[in-house]
This record gives C-alpha cells, sequence and structure tokens, in this order.
C-alpha cells in the first residue's frame, strides 16, 4: 500500500515541485513530460494508470494553478484559431494558385493511371480532396464516366495525405519530434498507398465498387442543400476578407464551359468593387457579403491573381509555422512533469472509438486534412502514440466522404450519388483488410516507422519524400498513360517502349538496394550530408568557442598575437626537420 501511495504521489507530483531529471531517479521509475530521457522510453514500457489517478492529474489543483491552466487554454486557442486559418488559406491560395491547371486535368474520360493520377496531382495542387472529390461528383452529373470517377477519388484519398506531411516538416529543429511527427503523417500515406494498392487493379479486373454502389442505387436522389461545418464558419469569415478562391473557374474548366483561364480576365469593377459590379477571376468575391477580399484587384489579369495566391501560399506556410511552434511549445510547457502513465491512459482509447472521434471531427471541420495535420503535432511532441494516431487517420478517411455524399444530394443525380457511395467504400474496405487483424495492421505501422527512423539520418528526407511521390511519380506514370490514349501507333509504341524502361530501372535498383548494398550507401549518404549540415549551422558557435580558447590562452601565457606567431612558425619548421630526418 506504501509502494502504491508513492508511485501515486510521484505521478501526480506538480511540476514546481519536480526535481528529477530522468526516470531512473523517480521512485515510480515513470517518465515525465521534460525529463532528459523522454524519447528514451518505449510506449511498451509505460505502465497503467487509473482513471483515478487521471481525473486527479487533470482535476485537483491549486486556485493559481487554475488561473494558469485557463491562461493556457485561453492563449492555445488563439494559436489553433491562427493555425485552422493557416490551413485555411493554404487550401484557398492553392487553389488560386494551381485552379486553372487543376481544373484541366479533369476534362475527358480517362484510362484508370490517368484518372488515379490526376486524382493525385489535382489534390495536391488544391490542397483539399473535400473540393476534388466535389468536382468529380458534379462532373459525373455532367457526363464523366463513373468508372473513371472512381479512380479519381482513388487518388484524391493519396493526394488529401500531403498537408499533413508538410506540417510534420514544422518539427525540423528537433530531430526526435520530427521523426515521430513524420510518422504520425506518413501512417495515413502508408494506408492509402497500401489500399490503393490492392483495391485499384481489382477495381480494373472486377468493377468491384462500380457494381457494388450501383446495386445500391435508389431510382432518384432528391435535391439537397450544402451544409457548412462549424469550424468553417468559425475560420471563414476572417479567412474570406483575404483571399477567396472561385472554384467555378474550375467546375466550369472542369466541364469544359470554358476551354481556359483567359475568358475571366481581365477582371473588372462597374462602381463600387463588390461581387454585383465585379468580374471576378481566379479569386472572387464573398457570396453572402458580397464584399471582395483583400487581394481581389480590379483589372489584374491571370498572372496578378496567381502572383497574389502565391504570396498568400507563402504568408499560410509562414503563419503555419509560427502558431505549430506556439502550440508545440505550450503544450510542452502545460504537460511538463506529467507522467507519461497519465497521458497514455487518458488518450488510449479503444481503436474503433477513435474511428469514431476521428470521423466526427472530420465532419464538423470539413476537411480531413486539417484533422490529420492538428493531431500530427501530438504525436511529434509524443502526447498520442503511432498506434492512437492511425485509427483516427482512418475515422478521418471515413468523414471526408460526407463530403462527396452532401455534393452527391446537392447535384440531384444517381450516378453521382454512386461515385460518392464508391468513396465511403473505398475507404470501409481498406479499412476492413489494414486494421481488425494486427499482422496486417503493423504493415503501414511499421512503414511509417521505418520513415520516421529516415529523417533521423537525414532531416531533409521529407522534402524529397513529398517531391517523389507526390509530383514525380504520379507526373511520370499520367504522361506514360497519355501515351497510350492518342489512338496512335506512334505514340503507343513510344509508350511500350519507355514503360518497358521505366520496369528495367525498377528492377535494376531493387536489385541494387537490396543485393548490391544500395540501401547502406543511400543511408551513409544522407547520414553524411546531414553531419556537414549540421556541422555548417554549429560552425559560428565553434569558432566563437576556438576565439575564446585562444585568448585564454593568450592570457594564461602572457604572449602577444606576434610573439605566438613566431612561436607557431618555429614549432612548424622544427616538425618539417623531424619530417626529413625521418625520410631519410
Amino acid at each position: 500500500m506504501i509502494d502504491r501511495h508513492l508511485t501515486f504521489r510521484a505521478d501526480i507530483e506538480k511540476p514546481e515541485a519536480e526535481t528529477e531529471q530522468t526516470r531512473k531517479e523517480r521512485i515510480s521509475g515513470s517518465t515525465h513530460f521534460g525529463d532528459n530521457d523522454f524519447y528514451e522510453e518505449n510506449p511498451d514500457e509505460i505502465g497503467d494508470a487509473t482513471w483515478s489517478e487521471v481525473c486527479r492529474a487533470c482535476c485537483v489543483h491549486e486556485p493559481q494553478e487554475w488561473i494558469k491552466i485557463f491562461a493556457g487554454f485561453a492563449v492555445l486557442m488563439f494559436f489553433l484559431y491562427f493555425f485552422l486559418l493557416g490551413l485555411e488559406l493554404l487550401g484557398t491560395s492553392a487553389k488560386v494558385l494551381g485552379g486553372c491547371t487543376a481544373g484541366s486535368l479533369f476534362g475527358d474520360d480517362t484510362n484508370p493511371v490517368a484518372g488515379l493520377m490526376i486524382g493525385i496531382l489535382a489534390t495536391v495542387l488544391l490542397q483539399s480532396s473535400s473540393t476534388t472529390t466535389s468536382i468529380v461528383v458534379s462532373l459525373v452529373g455532367g457526363g464523366l464516366g463513373v468508372k473513371a470517377a472512381i479512380y479519381m477519388i482513388m487518388g484524391s484519398n493519396i493526394g488529401t495525405s500531403v498537408t499533413s506531411t508538410i506540417v510534420a516538416m514544422g518539427h525540423l529543429g528537433d530531430g526526435d519530434e520530427l521523426e515521430r511527427a513524420f510518422a504520425g503523417a506518413t501512417v495515413h500515406d502508408m494506408f492509402n498507398f497500401l489500399t490503393v494498392a490492392i483495391f485499384f487493379p481489382l477495381e480494373i479486373i472486377t468493377g468491384y465498387l462500380f457494381y457494388l454502389t450501383k446495386a445500391m442505387l435508389p431510382n432518384e436522389v432528391a435535391d439537397g442543400e450544402k451544409w457548412e461545418g462549424p469550424i468553417k464558419k468559425i475560420v471563414s469569415p476572417l479567412g474570406s476578407k483575404i483571399i477567396i478562391a472561385n472554384k467555378n473557374v474550375i467546375k466550369d474548366i472542369a466541364n469544359g464551359k470554358t476551354e481556359s483561364c483567359d475568358e475571366y480576365y481581365p477582371t473588372e469593377c462597374d462602381g463600387a468593387v463588390n461581387k454585383a459590379n465585379c468580374k471576378v477571376g481566379l479569386i472572387g468575391c464573398d457570396k453572402k457579403t458580397g464584399d471582395c477580399p483583400a487581394f481581389f484587384q480590379d483589372g489584374a489579369d491571370q498572372h496578378d491573381d496567381e502572383v497574389s495566391g502565391g504570396v498568400c501560399l507563402f504568408l499560410s506556410l509562414v503563419l503555419l509555422i509560427v502558431c505549430l511552434i506556439g502550440l508545440v511549445t505550450l503544450l510542452q510547457k502545460m504537460l511538463l512533469g506529467t507522467s507519461t502513465r497519465i497521458i497514455y491512459k487518458a488518450t488510449n482509447i479503444n481503436g474503433y472509438l477513435a474511428m469514431v472521434v476521428g470521423m466526427g471531427i472530420t465532419i464538423l471541420v470539413q476537411s480531413s486534412s486539417i484533422t490529420t495535420s492538428t493531431l500530427t503535432p501530438l504525436v511529434g511532441m509524443g502526447v498520442l502514440q503511432l498506434e492512437q494516431m492511425y485509427p483516427l487517420t482512418l475515422g478521418a478517411n471515413i468523414g471526408t466522404t460526407f463530403t462527396a455524399l452532401l455534393a452527391a444530394m446537392v447535384s440531384d443525380s444517381v450516378q453521382s450519388l454512386q461515385v460518392a457511395l464508391a468513396h465511403l467504400f473505398f475507404n470501409l474496405s481498406g479499412i476492413a483488410v489494414w486494421y481488425p487483424f494486427p499482422p496486417l495492421r503493423n504493415v503501414p505501422l511499421n512503414m511509417a516507422r521505418k520513415l520516421g527512423k529516415i529523417t533521423r539520418i537525414w532531416r531533409g528526407f521529407p522534402l524529397v519524400y513529398i517531391a517523389v511521390m507526390f509530383f514525380l511519380v504520379p507526373i511520370l506514370l499520367l504522361g506514360l498513360s497519355e501515351l497510350f490514349g492518342q489512338d496512335s501507333i506512334g505514340f503507343t509504341v513510344l509508350g511500350i517502349f519507355l514503360t518497358i524502361l521505366l520496369f528495367a530501372g525498377v528492377g535494376l535498383t531493387t536489385y541494387w538496394w537490396i543485393f548490391r548494398g544500395g540501401k547502406d550507401s543511400t543511408l551513409r549518404k544522407m547520414a553524411s550530408r546531414q553531419k556537414k549540415s549540421a556541422t555548417l549551422q554549429s560552425l559560428p558557435e565553434d569558432m566563437d568557442y576556438l576565439k575564446s580558447e585562444v585568448m585564454r590562452l593568450k592570457e594564461h601565457t602572457g604572449l602577444s598575437d606576434e610573439e605566438l606567431a613566431e612561436e607557431k612558425k618555429l614549432d612548424g619548421s622544427v616538425e618539417e626537420d623531424d619530417d626529413i630526418e625521418a625520410t631519410a
């Protein structure tokens, strides 16, 4: 009983009273936030706390402590609001910057590979799978084939995970946090890649999703209203004052109503600058108030709007990084001294319940990117384990299908509803494969952990990962697939030749990676590059240290600079004579 009391007291001890710096020096042996060996603890080593301990650690505080908690919570909400605003501006500015390109990608009824790659690229460019799926659903109502739309929806599932991967890069300054955050972000990627790897060829061969959803269709769909989540209503008023993306441009180009963005320019206003009086381009005006945002420019051309979108994109990234640093720093201070036993007990809920939580949050914020991006820093800090992040992201995948279902209701099209249902059952099918059975559940988890460990070897890896997986590979495969869709023998032969070269290159690279020491060689080069980078960063401090040591030496010996230089020359000549004698 005494030991249990001591353990309990050690776990709930307030940060002010905390004197130990490592778990080895603590009576309970538990790790607390702020310990020097915090990141050395294996999750399997964490003991199990009771719910009474959790409640006591959470709710039993002195009056002055409650004041600090409420003040910290208010500042936390401030940073969280502007973090969400940054994500909103990131998506909006991406739509402005890449809207014309993304719209032109959707044009025709494409082959399966092209459809998949279009879904990835369009979602990366628009920074929103919800926008991509809504456009695809509306295109189906306008004549796009259901099968092609299903492949695009699969691609959008992959593309949406790039946002949380970008957010994980906000932890570049701390190797431990970057490893955890990048693993937490890429577990979403790995699930989506693995699910597409199974159901993409299955859909091509059997039409599994097409026929399943076709059998579920009603005769007609009642017309509905577009629903806007409460978080969107909170963030959008300020975001709409800064920049608004005109989604009609993307939809009109995708539907073929307009051939290019040139038809929307130059923008011009007949009288006061508001929606009623202005012809708008990629940057639009508020539909509710009629006000035009700060980045709207009367008389602008396409280049002007895209420059504005690029500037806003840069500002949104700065805002995200600043708010991310603020959130992480504040949470670390608030959790300082709290036992990991308490935290993991509070966050270690049933996986299926975690899916429901992730789904509910995503329905509220209307974006799986916002859900996963907000949770990624918590994984980086160690508040959430990777095993808990995984089901939350799966729930977010389900929640984001709600947007497509609503878009289908608005479109009043049975085929649109079929695509929205295909999106839902695609994610449910992936969860049925990769979550219930522990051996399969560990596959995406272990893949994400390995990617996280690579960032410890080289912190520049996340940039390469994003460039290759979300840009280079999709563009390459899209280009190859388009060669086979030109109805030309010459292009077909060229496509076959390039495909053979691609497979040969992949085969040789795999052989080199596994059997010729390619893996070890690559890891050594990454480690060398990271070492050089770390050396360059510490060079100013090292130079200051050397200067201080020289000054200390001068003070100790009492020699002037000229005398030290003369002595150095004499030492050098003596060493040279010794070398000559040794050679002789």
